[in-house]
């Protein structure tokens, strides 16, 4: 049951903006004025009706209490999730002071909430009794699963051949070559069915054009894909779990087999990455018994943004299951207990020497990992010539910050929230150097997202 004593801050509630300009726009309607009827109740609905440029205002719900985060309704044309509305509402709601109070709600919104609840529960139904029968046929799966382990390993050895060729040939040629022989090499992969291999083919192709010590990073790149190929050719070899890795890096399906865990789940970092096909949403997770960090994938077409939203800064107590795979930190959201609330709950913090030590002990099972993710204890933001670095408060060691971390404005409310004193950061740490997400201040305060 959602309280209503219990509050989102704003930043917990601007996180969820699919974008800047929903973000600039939603908060703008975070003030009473526009708004009217507005109010909430104890099982975690927000409604109001906001003023529009028609005569009709428009009515605008929102289920706090679900499962995979906040569900949204609005009668605005908007095709964004959540809208400009949402956001202004739950920034009003968030605000307290007596502009959202409690009561029932109306008509509209109570049928909303009900029939989305409902239909909730028919298919945790549907899903559990599918499950329990099989109905699916097993020997026709087994068939389907045979013929494209056939197409990626036509895809993996097709690929080891034009590597081959790359390298006899020289680097340079792929310079002079340009993107449109990788993205024909991409194109093979994906009639090959391995997307995973498309996807790495694709980020050899803007190699060449990243600046001086190109050919360095591509041969670094060819020399991981060609692992990648000959992992998949040799699973025979492999162990159970490395197999599972190879898989997952070469795109074939798998599911959330693991046993569920159930935890007090602090919701650490959530962020969006987009190509012209896909929003891909990464949310980071820490488990506050259990000790494990696991990561949410969600996905939305271009454009649209992921589902699945869980403001950082917040605890759910929820199951979750882990995917197969060696090193593997990804896992599936399962039946939730309660609804997202505020907690003291903090990761435990490590030195940055730790950090590295951590990543180079996760390579061992799975050499293709960009990063990992940690928390570091007591470090500061400091300046290291044209670059950023967190520097250990207590000894004399330091993390390069990533050219894409340097590059957000995220970066500007780290220095801002450590003023030169030591803050607990939550970022990605990998060979690139370290992308923080989150920080905290020392002491009590709120969770802090920097991306």
């Amino acid at each position: 049951m959602t309280q209503q004593g219990v509050r989102w801050t704003a930043d917990q509630v601007l996180a969820l903006a699919p974008d800047a300009a929903s973000r600039k726009a939603g908060s703008k309607l975070g003030a009473a004025g526009p708004w009217s009827e507005t109010g909430s109740s104890d099982e975690g609905t927000v409604w109001g009706l906001c003023k529009g440029s028609g005569s009709k205002p428009y009515q605008t719900v929102i289920d706090i209490a679900d499962a995979s985060g906040p569900a949204y309704k609005c009668s605005c044309p908007s095709r964004k999730f959540p809208c400009k509305h949402a956001l202004g509402l739950l920034l009003l709601w968030a605000g307290g002071g007596g502009a959202v109070p409690p009561g029932p709600p109306p008509d509209w919104a109570g049928q909303w909430t009900e029939g989305r609840r409902q239909r909730a529960k028919e298919k945790r139904t549907a899903d559990a009794t599918g499950s329990a029968s099989g109905t699916g046929d097993p020997e026709a799966a087994r068939r389907r699963a045979e013929r494209r382990a056939m197409r990626v390993t036509a895809g993996a050895t097709e690929l080891e051949q034009r590597l081959a060729d790359l390298l006899r040939g020289g680097l340079a040629g792929a310079e002079q070559a340009g993107y449109g022989l990788w993205e024909e090499t991409a194109a093979r992969m994906v009639d090959a069915q391995a997307p995973g291999l498309a996807a790495r083919v694709r980020e050899l192709g803007a190699i060449p054009a990243s600046g001086p010590g190109w050919p360095v990073r591509l041969l670094e790149e060819c020399a991981l894909l060609h692992l990648l190929d000959q992992g998949w050719l040799g699973r025979e070899r492999l162990p159970g779990a490395l197999t599972d890795t190879v898989r997952s890096r070469i795109g074939l399906p798998a599911s959330a087999d693991g046993p569920p865990v159930r935890d007090r789940w602090l919701v650490l970092a959530q962020y969006d990455t987009a190509d012209v096909k896909l929003t891909t949403r990464r949310i980071w997770l820490y488990g506050a018994d259990s000790g494990r960090t696991a990561l949410l994938l969600s996905y939305g077409a271009a454009g649209r943004a992921p589902e699945l939203a869980l403001p950082v800064g917040l605890t759910l107590e929820a199951e979750v299951s882990a995917y197969p795979g060696a090193g593997q930190l990804r896992a599936a959201l399962g039946e939730q207990f309660a609804p997202p609330a505020p907690s003291a709950i903090r990761p435990p913090g490590m030195t940055t020497t730790e950090a590295t030590a951590r990543y180079g002990a996760a390579l061992r099972d799975d050499p293709w990992l960009d990063s990992v993710p940690v928390t570091l204890d007591r470090v500061v933001p400091a300046p290291d010539g044209d670059s950023w670095q967190l520097a250990d408060a207590d000894a004399d060691t330091a993390l390069p910050l990533t050219p894409a971390a340097r590059a957000r404005p995220g970066l500007w409310r780290l220095v801002a929230l450590s003023g030169g004193a030591p803050v607990k950061v939550f970022g990605e740490c990998g060979h690139r150097g370290f992308t923080p997400l989150t920080a905290w201040p020392e002491g009590a305060g709120e969770a802090v997202q920097l991306c």
